[in-house]
């Protein structure tokens, strides 16, 4: 079916999935050499949630989406498009998004696939949503975004193990006949040229699965983390600029900045170049850790719910991942 071409795309219902287990640094103490204050000194973070065994990518992402379209007072067989971002997929196929797609009773007779650009996965995939629902071809879309980080950490590794946490944001998108708001602009970019910094060796064709593989451990996440810190203030801050840029808006015009959730001294160094004063930033990485590609949308789920964003408030979204791969998406609230 075609639909008449919209005016614009907004954000019509938002929801969010954490698992029941906390995982507090403190309990880490028992079993890593470290310790609540070195991590929270060099990450902002406190805690972080894990999913129970058994628990997949697909089940938290159901719960988000469920969330989502209730809160969009939409019904998932109103559906027209799924996109499921994730680094860490219930299988390599099918797709977790058609595994979703099974889970929420959508018909079968649209659109569903994954979309991997590592902790910028949310923004490539409302992007991607978006210019498809610009055809006038799809009239209401699911971008869902859902990690469990906690299947492929080293938690023999005090580096990383401690910076990571399991989650699922979701966002119904909406076609529009409104002008002005929704979803004014996004950048997106990548560079493959340093993939080293942030990656996950072995398990894809150019490393298969091996005993060899496992016994080096390399089917555990590997980070460069100062590299990683360095790139991601530098890339964050020129992204956001860049969208407020092309789409004419001034910095001092925004409500709301929610940034990816990787490190809080990150968060604050792009917010000081950016000259966003604090009470504009939305940080909740002290109790969630880094949900990769989750991280944004449980945040926007949880600003839109406390009334952290309001109808007509100008909300930036910007993160960076492994890939290279950055986003920034620039949208005029509507609900």
């Amino acid at each position: 079916m075609k639909f008449e071409k919209p005016n614009s795309i907004v954000i019509s219902g938002t929801g969010s999935y954490l698992p029941k287990k906390v995982l507090t640094n403190f309990d880490l103490e028992k079993f890593l050499d470290t310790s609540d204050e070195w991590i929270f000194g060099r990450s902002g973070i406190k805690a972080r949630h894990i999913a129970a065994d058994g628990e997949a990518v697909s089940d938290m992402a159901c719960v988000a989406a469920s969330r989502a379209l209730e809160d969009a007072g939409l019904d998932a067989s109103s559906m027209d498009l799924v996109i499921v971002t994730t680094v860490n997929p219930d299988m390599l196929f099918p797709s977790t998004a058609c595994l979703l797609q099974a889970k929420l009773g959508i018909r079968n007779n649209i659109p569903c696939f994954d979309l991997e650009a590592a902790c910028s996965g949310f923004v490539y995939g409302v992007e991607v949503a978006t210019r498809m629902m610009q055809s006038g071809l799809y009239k209401n879309a699911l971008v869902v975004s859902s990690e469990k980080m906690s299947s492929m950490v080293n938690w023999k590794d005090r580096a990383t193990c401690v910076l990571f946490g399991d989650g699922a944001g979701a966002v119904v998108l909406s076609a529009s006949s409104d002008e002005n708001t929704g979803i004014i602009g996004t950048v997106l970019g990548a560079d493959g040229s340093d993939t080293a910094m942030l990656r996950l060796p072995a398990g894809g064709s150019a490393m298969p699965t091996s005993e060899e593989t496992v016994r080096q451990g390399l089917h555990f996440l590997q980070m460069d983390g100062r590299e990683v810190f360095k790139h991601a203030v530098k890339i964050m801050q020129e992204k956001a600029l860049e969208v407020l840029d092309l789409c004419g808006i001034s910095a001092d015009k925004l409500s709301l900045l929610i940034p990816h959730q990787a490190n809080t001294r990150i968060i604050e160094s792009v917010a000081k170049r950016l000259k966003i004063p604090s009470e504009k930033v939305y940080v909740n990485i002290e109790n969630y850790g880094n949900t990769s590609s989750a991280s944004i949308p449980i945040a926007i789920d949880e600003a839109a719910r406390s009334g952290r964003i309001k109808k007509g408030d100008y909300v930036l979204f910007v993160a960076f991942g492994a890939g290279l791969t950055w986003g920034a998406t620039l949208a005029k609230w509507d609900k």
